[in-house]
């Protein structure tokens, strides 16, 4: 059976409320019906997780229908607001498969044999972002004769972007999880215990501990919790961890991901393996500046081309800004909501982060940099999620910001 919703509690989304946000602007906009094929837009309507194909039908009135794969589809009903009936499994099965069953519930359920139908469509750097196929775009425009498509993906994107009291209050728990990973991973090296370890190993003992803390996966696509050890650690900011074992006089990254009512987790920590070198110590130092300059100017109508700006006139006067990644965050929301700032595409490249969206208070992203001398075997990254305010930034990680010497 559905979840019983407690609207007491610190984490409760009034999800019928998000629908009637959707279904205002529907009518705004004419439309008679909006299909919802977006992991973030999954989660922000179903508050469940919904990993497989799925196909949210929002119609003008009433309560969304969700098509999913046969498998899940007991499994997403159980766990979702929406009444058992509104989650329903398409198959392959004459007249069951995904094109059949959308097409029939507009035209048979619905009763509309035309009208304006809105569509999520795009193109992301993240891979399942979830946009309509081309297959699926044509095959339903064959099965939907007469019927408009638009475009209509901004609608979830605007009404997602200033995040509310329970979504906030997820993220904050959700960022204690992950801090309570690196105290794990933290006491697990100190003392001479990362002598003989690997990547995929302390990787294990943080996702252990953040299980334990209430984190129900390490939700991060390029590659779970994200492990760099030595000239590694100057690669970038995409390391899935390997059975590399860690070496004195070597840098160390850890950021690792947890997940809570669909609330991300994410946050990483750089640690210098002892005894470090004059010139390791000195990279350190200048990315631990950096960190500090480029928060203490996050707050409402600053812009990323402003904290670029920041970031990289400090970079000139430490002398390494050859070394930094030129932004310096990424955005963040339920399940499937990342990478792109703001709501509105309206910058220089379309989908892509608008350099001059002014930050909004109660806006959540990911303060995230990157630090790389690959020349030199170092590198380090900075991820956190944070909160904007109208005259600073909270911080959801607590963990300290520091790179420490281990021995």
């Amino acid at each position: 059976m559905p979840r019983i919703i407690d609207s007491t509690s610190p984490y409760w989304i009034d999800n019928r409320s998000r629908v009637a946000d959707i279904q205002r602007m529907m009518e705004k906009e004419g439309l008679d019906v909006y299909l919802g094929t977006r992991l973030r837009t999954l989660s922000f309507v179903l508050d469940a997780f919904c990993p497989w194909r799925s196909f949210l039908v929002i119609p003008a009135k009433g309560d969304p229908v969700l098509f999913t794969f046969l498998v899940d589809a007991a499994r997403v009903a159980d766990e979702t607001w929406l009444p058992i009936d509104n989650v329903r499994a398409y198959a392959p099965m004459g007249g069951q498969d995904q094109i059949s069953v959308v097409s029939q519930m507009i035209t048979d359920e619905l009763g509309l044999s035309k009208g304006r139908l809105g569509v999520e469509d795009g193109i992301s750097t993240y891979t399942p972002e979830g946009n309509l196929t081309h297959y699926e775009w044509k095959a339903l425009q064959a099965a939907l004769n007469g019927w408009e498509f638009v475009n209509a993906h901004h609608i979830v994107d605007e009404i997602s972007f200033i995040k509310d009291a329970g979504t906030i209050a997820r993220f904050r728990e959700a960022s204690r999880i992950v801090d309570e990973g690196q105290k794990a991973a933290r006491e697990a090296l100190e003392h001479g215990g990362w002598k003989g370890m690997t990547e995929t190993e302390i990787a294990g003992i943080a996702a252990l501990a953040m299980r334990r803390a209430g984190s129900v996966s390490e939700w991060n696509f390029a590659g779970l919790n994200e492990i760099s050890s030595g000239y590694r650690t100057g690669l970038g900011a995409c390391t899935p961890p390997t059975n590399r074992v860690f070496q004195a006089g070597e840098p160390l990254m850890l950021d690792f991901h947890s997940m809570f009512m669909l609330a991300l987790g994410d946050h990483s920590h750089n640690y210098l393996i002892g005894p470090s070198s004059p010139s390791l110590r000195k990279h350190a130092d200048n990315f631990v500046d950096l960190v500090e300059t480029v928060l203490a100017n996050y707050k409402q109508g600053a812009t990323p081309s402003s904290l670029s700006s920041i970031m990289m006139d400090r970079a000139e006067v430490l002398g390494c800004a050859d070394y930094l990644l030129p932004g310096c965050e990424h955005g963040i929301g339920l399940f499937g909501d990342e990478w792109r700032i703001g709501h509105a595409n309206a910058g220089p490249f379309p989908y892509w982060t608008d350099p001059d969206h002014e930050y909004k208070a109660g806006e959540l992203l990911i303060c995230a940099m990157q630090y790389a001398a690959p020349d030199q075997g170092v590198g380090f990254r900075y991820e956190n999620p944070i909160l904007i305010g109208t005259k600073g930034c909270e911080t959801l990680s607590k963990f300290p910001l520091a790179i420490e010497e281990i021995v």
